[in-house]
């Protein structure tokens, strides 16, 4: 039976597609059967996003290197805990399960329901129907005495600085020695939003986006940066032309997203 989305954000679909196509592809960098299975349940046109290959490369770029990244941790944290925050219809959870973690997928109520009918909970595996600045879901979060990784997937960039600065400030207060992936768009990319191949299609908008990893380090005095990726120095092939702005380290700072690993101390 296909599912219709009504009042859920466009933008969670993106990914999913991005996932999807990919994942048909003969050189595809990630395999997800799961947003095939899903894309082909839900009531959408998808084919808006068909031309817009800048997006679906940078998608799936990022898929990779937060996945290399969150099971890094995994591998270190073999019992941690995870935090998926805003989650959307992300499969991450069922490709880096280890069989001991304890994850929780968050995002707003309507995001959730899409969620709660492709996947179900089970004692390791939750889904939290709430706003990140919700603060009540803190509490829903079980980081007892284990290590605590959040994912910031594509999340942060539509809210203001002052916004993300709080979210650092409850969470840094509420699970101290946590570490956190999360996506940042370049500020050059927030101010031309309009002409996003995507979002700018789209009611939303960026409103939030740092120059590299220092930058969000100065938003809290106890955020430490660990370690940082840019999207470009990831298959150079599949850019294109962009891929020559890799050259030019300016450039690449400037024009990219970036995987940026937190620690708060």
């Amino acid at each position: 039976m296909k599912q219709r989305l009504t009042g859920v954000s466009e933008t969670l679909l993106i990914p999913l597609w991005a996932r999807a196509t990919e994942t048909m592809r003969s050189d595809a960098i990630i395999k997800d059967y799961q947003a095939v299975r899903m894309m082909d349940q839900i009531e959408y046109d998808f084919t808006k996003f068909a031309k817009t290959w800048l997006s679906q490369t940078g998608i799936v770029i990022r898929t990779e290197l937060l996945d290399k990244a969150a099971a890094n941790f995994i591998s270190r944290h073999p019992d941690a805990t995870v935090v998926n925050l805003g989650c959307g219809l992300d499969t991450r959870f069922f490709r880096l399960d280890n069989g001991r973690i304890r994850w929780y997928d968050l995002d707003l109520p309507e995001p959730v329901r899409i969620r709660r009918s492709f996947f179900a909970e089970t004692e390791r595996y939750r889904i939290i129907g709430k706003s990140i600045f919700d603060d009540t879901w803190l509490k829903d979060v079980d980081g007892r005495d284990k290590p605590v990784l959040f994912i910031a997937e594509g999340l942060f960039m539509y809210f203001t600085e002052g916004e993300v600065k709080g979210l650092f400030a409850k969470l840094i207060d509420h699970f101290p020695g946590a570490e956190m992936l999360l996506e940042i768009l370049a500020p050059l990319l927030v101010k031309n939003k309009k002409r996003h191949d995507t979002v700018g299609k789209m009611d939303a908008a960026f409103r939030w986006g740092a120059i590299d990893g220092a930058a969000v380090e100065k938003l809290h005095s106890d955020i430490r940066l660990v370690q940082e990726w840019n999207y470009f120095d990831s298959h150079r092939e599949r850019w294109r032309w962009y891929r020559w702005l890799a050259v030019v380290p300016a450039l690449k700072k400037a024009f990219n997203n970036k995987i940026v690993h937190l620690k708060f101390a």
